[in-house]
């Protein structure tokens, strides 16, 4: 490796097994790697241009690969070459890979990234309290996320974010109880093309507003020019594409101290100590499909008694007699019992 990046790497632990043996975030990266060699591959071969972002696009600043703590993969498709993306993965994905994403299954929900590529005989439990995989599959993934056109007016873009934010307890409630809702999921999509395509002549493009997960104003939205086109850099001994200006988009998105620096010696992190550490998996087995442990994911547990306390208390205010009295106090035990099972967790 070069030396104009930060050479020295700590080992982080994501589990330790029965047997003595560890699972940890360096073996995660190169299982990880063995999908996006399989991506560019699909890509290169069907001229279809992606690119690294996030975590994954500030690893080739500072790393020229990943960096140590990251537990996860971020790639974008534009808009523009979506369905032809889902069309290659769909005939040349090879068999020790999978995917998933709204448009091949409607279970699949489209408040997070626009599609999870996997790999088989792996298994990955998220850090998700709210929306659980309803596919079939919990292998480790990359994340690929649309980016599409978005208003010049920042305080507009946020106002369609926020639109699609509004539903987000609708679809959340729905999908804590079991319901598929693709009618919802195909409002939330096709509001989300239909702003694109009204901001075809912006200056600015960032993640699909269909994923609404970012704080009020502070969504990631970059110039064009420096997003595009995409640039070959170099990730862990290979070629993978990234922002045309990777080193502005990542002070933009992570602040201006984001980059390694030069201390005399060698180039360090800037990271504080305490701020490195994977946090996207509760569990994770590289060697099956099926966790050696099983770990409930009892943030959905207080979803679903939230869910149902609140619809209790609805239905309290809604018949407003004597009885709404008992359904009143029995939401808020629902509430209270829901919230010390997931403190117990």
């Amino acid at each position: 490796m070069s030396k104009d990046c930060i050479t020295k790497k700590e080992e982080y632990v994501l589990k330790k097994l029965k047997n003595g043996k560890k699972v940890t975030v360096r073996q995660l990266q190169e299982e990880i790697l063995t999908i996006m060699d399989e991506i560019d591959r699909v890509c290169r071969k069907n001229k279809i241009e992606y690119c690294l972002i996030a975590g994954s696009a500030l690893g080739i600043c500072n790393y020229k690969g990943f960096i140590p703590w990251d537990d996860d993969m971020d790639i974008c498709i534009k808009k523009e070459d979506w369905d032809k993306f889902v069309e290659a993965m769909d005939k040349d994905l090879k068999d020790d890979f999978y995917f998933h994403c709204f448009e091949r299954d409607t279970k699949y929900n489209v408040l997070i990234p626009s599609m999870k590529v996997r790999k088989k005989n792996t298994y990955i439990q998220e850090v998700n309290y709210l929306l659980e995989n309803r596919c079939e599959g919990d292998g480790i993934f990359i994340d690929v996320v649309i980016y599409d056109n978005i208003a010049d007016s920042k305080f507009k873009d946020e106002v369609a974010r926020t639109k699609i934010k509004l539903l987000m307890p609708l679809m959340v409630f729905l999908d804590n109880l079991g319901f598929r809702a693709a009618w919802l999921k195909r409002i939330i999509l096709k509001k989300a093309t239909k702003y694109g395509r009204k901001h075809k002549d912006s200056k600015y493009t960032s993640q699909t507003i269909a994923i609404p997960w970012e704080k009020f104003m502070h969504e990631p939205v970059f110039l064009k020019e420096d997003v595009y086109p995409f640039k070959e850099y170099e990730f862990e001994g290979r070629k993978y594409y990234s922002y045309n200006n990777i080193e502005k988009v990542m002070k933009e998105w992570y602040g201006p101290n984001c980059l390694k620096k030069w201390n005399g010696k060698e180039w360090e992190e800037t990271l504080p100590k305490e701020k490195r550490k994977p946090k996207h998996i509760a569990n994770i087995n590289l060697t099956s499909d099926i966790p050696d442990v099983n770990k409930k994911n009892k943030g959905s547990n207080l979803v679903r008694g939230i869910t149902v306390a609140v619809f209790i208390l609805l239905l309290s205010l809604l018949l407003f007699n004597d009885f709404s009295l008992k359904l009143l106090g029995l939401g808020i035990m629902f509430i209270g019992i829901s919230i010390i099972l997931f403190i117990d967790r």
